[in-house]
């Protein structure tokens, strides 16, 4: 394992790569900088030779960077300063105390991590010898005046080490979430399991309970961001390690009295909701008690709450169950709030090599975290522990295997691991305020061996490009924008970023129009038509035979379009391209006419037809070819 005193950080790492990269036709003077990590750690945000653009196309699988779509706007990207990794960075000596702080927060000497999610008081990750909240009052006793709140154990480690962060990356944004309010607010009168008592006067004092924090966090220079009421709410008996059970309904309430409060004490801070897995576990479905609603859609519930919602920026989610499609499907329903990505840590099994934990964990953090959730809307990607020991501790109940960004060994020395560079190939590159913008990409969360990616247009107008291979072998590919493009090749596992200034050279006139509403069929194979359309290059329609004159694949616009460009991308499946096509199209899918025909050279063929007005278009093959025809997505631009 490298040491953290030799970390190839991209503002250092400026030699030569291994890797394969060609332009076609003339290049131009826009290149690419290129910064790769691989499986092997042989190159950890390595920075490789840049690679220009050239005018013309690819004959390799094409991510299509379309800087005129637009989705969500992006606030960071990071981890916890929990209270065992603070006490970790607390113990080592100052000089290597500020390295790691400058490996993780500096935006140029390191990742330059902008989003903290911090627990509000203690967590399964801590260092003491009893879990803590601000207000811990002896058995049977209360303090509804909130006279014995203090935050002075937070003084001792973790508050400088957040205010150095803020130093560090002064757009660093700061969540803070609670694992269990004060015992004596809880039935059971424990910090671990049990439920926020059902009365008015508790969900008051919780409210002003979570504002007292929020204050004093700001009296001590870290200012709260965004804050959730409760972590993992649905987690009813979390082992040995604080926790609570609240429903919707007294998750509601605590909003409701809590959103006023902020809104006049601390306007900037706003309320996240929900702070769960993107599906309900089935364990949290068998624990919910006899006679309850286990309220597997609670997001919704509470988005769905005109008295609620008004006080919600939007929901958090956590990756242990479910899928990140879960983020998109709350955001289908209620556009108008925002997703954050909250927690997910790496771990391992009892017996894994070391190298068998980075190259696992830097393979699925990349293609569901780093991508998966980006491209799910998420607004955040926040890891867990932002350091740990080398036996995943210290920790005070809960997860045993888990993993951090940073290792600190016992002997002083830190390390970096699979999640530094997860989380590094975003927020080193992908600024705060950045949006994301369209692109294609044709892997998958649940693994098909694809090329996966997300684009990300910054404040300053450049643009970062996170490519994952998740194939164990080598894939090469093109990136394209507007009429120039590049082609790369990466080992297999790597996750990489690309990065290009603003450039006039790189400018598309060119709208993608949404085919929502429009429908499609084909011979053969009509069943899976409707991939082609979906706007997903992960799914495909193929003919499932070798190509033969007459398959077709044909669309419904549902009314007549003006249609500048068509663009026909046979996606990952390499060499199920049409050896030879036509392009027609029809105003009532009887009489049609001819619009362009050509010999296909490669995955992805666009086909400037000037300025049609059509309802129908049909694209069919014309040769007799052995490989199959596959159509992962028919775009069309105006």
């Amino acid at each position: 394992m490298k040491r953290f005193a030799t970390l190839a950080l991209a503002a250092a790492c400026l030699a030569a790569a291994a890797g394969t990269a060609s332009a076609h036709d003339r290049p131009t003077s826009v290149q690419a900088q290129v910064f790769v990590t691989t499986v092997d750690r042989a190159e950890l945000l390595h920075q490789r030779p840049a690679v220009a653009f050239a005018k013309g196309a690819s004959p390799e699988t094409t991510i299509t960077v379309d800087p005129q779509r637009e989705f969500q706007t992006v606030d960071g990207f990071g981890a916890s300063i929990t209270d065992s990794s603070a006490a970790l960075l607390t113990g080592l000596a100052p000089a290597a105390r500020e390295q790691a702080m400058r490996s993780l927060f500096d935006p140029a000497a390191g990742i330059g991590v902008s989003f903290l999610r911090q627990p509000v008081g203690s967590s399964d990750f801590t260092a003491e010898a009893a879990h803590y909240t601000y207000d811990d009052m002896p058995a049977g006793q209360t303090d509804f005046g909130l006279r014995h709140f203090s935050i002075a154990h937070d003084e001792q480690a973790i508050l400088p080490l957040l205010r150095r962060a803020k130093q560090l990356n002064p757009r660093l944004t700061v969540l803070a979430t609670p694992w269990s309010p004060p015992a004596w607010m809880k039935t059971g009168d424990s910090l671990v399991g049990g439920s926020l008592k059902n009365d008015p006067k508790i969900y008051r004092v919780y409210a002003a309970y979570l504002l007292k924090f929020v204050q004093a966090y700001a009296a001590a220079g870290v200012p709260i961001d965004y804050l959730t009421v409760q972590n993992e709410p649905q987690n009813r008996h979390p082992s040995a390690y604080p926790g609570t059970d609240m429903n919707v309904a007294a998750q509601a309430a605590v909003i409701q009295i809590l959103g006023p409060l902020l809104r006049k004490a601390s306007p900037r801070t706003k309320i996240l909701a929900y702070d769960h897995n993107w599906a309900t576990h089935p364990g949290d479905i068998e624990s919910t008690p006899p006679g309850q609603d286990p309220e597997t859609d609670y997001p919704y519930r509470l988005l769905a709450d005109p008295a609620t919602a008004k006080w919600v920026a939007g929901t958090a989610y956590h990756c242990y169950y479910g899928e990140p499609a879960a983020q998109s499907a709350l955001h289908a329903a209620y556009p108008s709030k925002g997703i954050w990505f909250s927690e997910c840590s790496g771990s391992h099994g009892p017996d894994d090599t070391p190298a068998q934990i980075f190259r696992g964990t830097l393979t699925w953090h990349a293609r569901t975290l780093t991508i998966g959730t980006t491209r799910n809307w998420a607004k955040s990607v926040v890891t867990w522990n932002i350091a740990l020991d080398e036996t995943s501790g210290p920790h005070l109940g809960g997860c045993g295997t888990c993993t951090g960004l940073l290792t600190v060994r016992a002997d002083g020395t830190v390390s970096t691991d699979a999640e530094y560079y997860t989380i590094g190939h975003l927020a080193k590159f992908v600024q705060p305020g950045a949006v994301r913008i369209g692109s294609t990409s044709f892997g998958t969360t649940g693994w098909n061996g694809q090329i996966m990616d997300v684009a990300f247009r910054n404040p300053d107008g450049s643009t970062a490009l996170v490519v994952h291979n998740e194939n164990d072998d080598p894939r090469t590919f093109a990136v394209a924008v507007g009429d120039q493009s590049f082609t790369y090749t990466l080992p297999g596992g790597a996750l990489a970023t690309f990065t290009w200034p603003r450039s006039p050279g790189l400018r598309t006139h060119l709208r993608q129009l949404p085919l929502t509403g429009a429908t499609a069929t084909a011979s053969p194979n009509a069943a899976d038509a409707a991939l082609a359309i979906d706007d997903d290059a992960s799914t495909r329609w193929s003919s499932g035979a070798a190509q033969a004159p007459g398959q077709y694949l044909q669309v419904d616009l549902g009314r007549p379009t003006t249609v500048r460009r068509v663009a026909i991308d046979s996606g990952g499946s390499t060499g199920d391209y049409a050896r030879s096509w036509s392009l027609q199209a029809s105003d009532d899918s009887v009489t049609w006419r001819s619009l362009a025909t050509g010999t296909g050279v490669g995955q992805l063929t666009n086909v400037d037809i000037g300025h049609i007005r059509t309802r129908y278009l049909r694209v069919s093959a014309t040769a007799a070819v052995g490989n199959w025809w596959s159509i992962a997505d028919l775009r069309l631009y105006a």
